[in-house]
């Protein structure tokens, strides 16, 4: 059991801390890109009070969660639901900050920060929870443009093909790093193994030479009988170079 927790620590270490810091930094940027996006175009939303409050939220929001997304064991299925949740509302509350806007294919107000969210599923559960998040980012699309136009079913099937694509990899790399401790472990049992060996040879070839020299000092049967402990030195002696050599 411990072997394998230091394992699953030894994978996420090596394969995930990389992505789950590249992810700290993607949702950061992206929302302050979002909020500069709407600063810029502020005067033409119908509504904007609506986009000042729920990027207030945005911003909060991201800030304080980062340390979810800095592992996997901090990355909750509590907080990934909530993640997506903040992302589908965002998207939802487009049309009501500027329905014209938002029908003719105009940015929503979370923007690509949504993108951050569905790879945070995809680096904690793999491709199929990225197809998951994704099918929630793609029919609020929908829902929010009112028809299912070629450019939103370009920005959706961009998100999940990238988002699949990440998730798949992220498992590849687990199993192949999980294979790959497990070959390292299975050949340090093997040289534990070959060191115990050659102490116990070790032990019986004092036994076999101290029989010998008592017998040849003996003599008469116990001559023989050291003899024959002599031969069994000489070939246990050899097995051990040679046989069990690393």
């Amino acid at each position: 059991m411990g072997s394998t927790v230091r394992r699953e620590r030894v994978v996420r270490m090596s394969v995930e801390q990389p992505l789950w810091r590249a992810l700290m930094g993607y949702r950061v940027l992206t929302m302050l890109y979002a909020i500069g996006l709407f600063a810029s175009s502020y005067e033409v939303y119908d509504r904007p009070w609506v986009g000042i409050a729920f990027y207030a939220v945005l911003a909060g929001w991201t800030v304080a969660t980062l340390p979810q997304v800095s592992g996997a064991r901090r990355c909750t299925k509590r907080f990934l639901t909530a993640d997506l949740t903040v992302a589908v509302t965002g998207i939802l509350l487009s049309p009501v900050a500027d329905h014209e806007r938002a029908v003719t294919g105009g940015s929503t107000l979370p923007s690509i920060w949504t993108a951050g969210a569905v790879l945070a599923w995809a680096l904690k559960g793999g491709w199929r929870w990225a197809a998951t998040a994704s099918l929630f980012i793609g029919v609020a699309n929908v829902v929010q443009r009112g028809d299912l136009s070629r450019s939103t079913l370009h920005n959706v099937l961009l998100v999940c093909i990238a988002s699949i694509a990440i998730g798949y990899v992220v498992e590849v790399a687990r199993a192949s790093e999980r294979t790959l401790a497990r070959a390292l472990e299975i050949e340090a049992a093997t040289r534990e193994r070959e060191r115990l060996a050659r102490d116990i040879h070790d032990s019986v070839l004092q036994v076999l030479a101290m029989v010998q020299r008592r017998g040849t000092a003996l003599g008469g049967e116990a001559a023989e009988l050291g003899r024959m402990a002599g031969e069994q030195e000489v070939a246990l002696r050899t097995l051990v170079a040679g046989g069990l050599a690393p």
